[in-house]
């Protein structure tokens, strides 16, 4: 079993950067793939970016590419996102995902076992 609890959220405006911290707790950190995710509201969760156990491997959704950057440190069992500028559409809850595999990274809901609680990140235009 996996605990994860993001942090970092908030209200912004656009433009900004803002980092999204997702600390895990339960298990051996570098074992488990990575996610993040957002939905917001009236839409389904869709994907952000994922990374493997090592972080040399690195996907994510079309529309936060060049502007996100996921990346982790297994020391501190905690995975990250930055976020640089911001738009309104970015405007959702960020959730964390795990999935005990270390080698490749996913991109699918279905594809983790572990969520966070998530946090709200709100961008004002």
């Amino acid at each position: 079993q996996v605990q994860l609890v993001e942090s970092g959220g908030g209200l912004v405006q656009a433009g900004v950067s803002l980092r999204l911290s997702c600390a895990a707790s339960g298990r051996t950190f570098s074992n488990y793939a990575m996610g993040w995710f957002r939905q917001a509201p009236g839409k389904e969760r869709e994907f952000v970016a994922a990374i493997n156990w090592s972080g040399s491997r690195l996907y994510y959704a079309d529309s936060v590419k060049g502007r996100f950057t996921i990346f982790r440190d297994n020391a501190k069992d905690t995975v990250y996102l930055q976020m640089n500028s911001l738009k309104p559409e970015d405007t959702a809850l960020y959730y964390c995902a795990a999935r005990p595999d270390s080698y490749s990274y996913y991109t699918k809901i279905n594809d983790y076992n572990y969520w966070g609680q998530g946090t709200q990140v709100t961008v004002s235009s």
